[in-house]
């Protein structure tokens, strides 16, 4: 029975702590302007640069970002893979670009930007072999 307890309160935990990075922009900026959070809007390629999958395994994944970001942000990640199995919908592919487009212009892998809820540009980053923390306080300085 205490196993069991236990299992569960580490599944349960998981989910409480787990990341939560919106399916589509518009839905991460309505959020964002329904919570008063930033967007750290995210230029990945997931399965192909290699600062971009540092990025996702020493930041993004770890507790202390997620903590963060549960309270101040709200995440999107426009990612550019190239593997065929990892290929993304048609027209999520077409609103990357789109973002691309606009955020993105020089094709920088990866580009963190954090955006105001009216899309407006507060700071850019990229990957930084820091500890999450000191990545957290690098973002906090681009809030004015």
């Amino acid at each position: 029975m205490k196993n069991l307890i236990l299992v569960f309160s580490l599944l349960f935990s998981g989910i409480i702590t787990a990341q939560e990075w919106s399916t589509s922009f518009s839905d991460a900026v309505k959020k964002a302007k329904e919570e008063q959070k930033q967007v750290l809007l995210v230029f990945s390629g997931s399965d192909w640069c290699a600062p971009c999958i540092k990025l996702d395994a020493e930041i993004w994944k770890s507790s202390e970002f997620k903590k963060y970001a549960e309270e101040h942000l709200v995440l999107y990640r426009a990612d550019f893979p190239r593997k065929k199995k990892n290929r993304l919908a048609k027209d999520v592919e077409l609103a990357n670009k789109e973002l691309a487009d606009t955020y993105n212009q020089q094709g920088f892998f990866p580009l963190v930007l954090l955006l105001d809820a009216d899309k407006n540009i507060l700071g850019k980053t990229g990957y930084k072999n820091v500890s999450p923390l000191k990545y957290i306080a690098h973002l906090t300085t681009f809030v004015k």
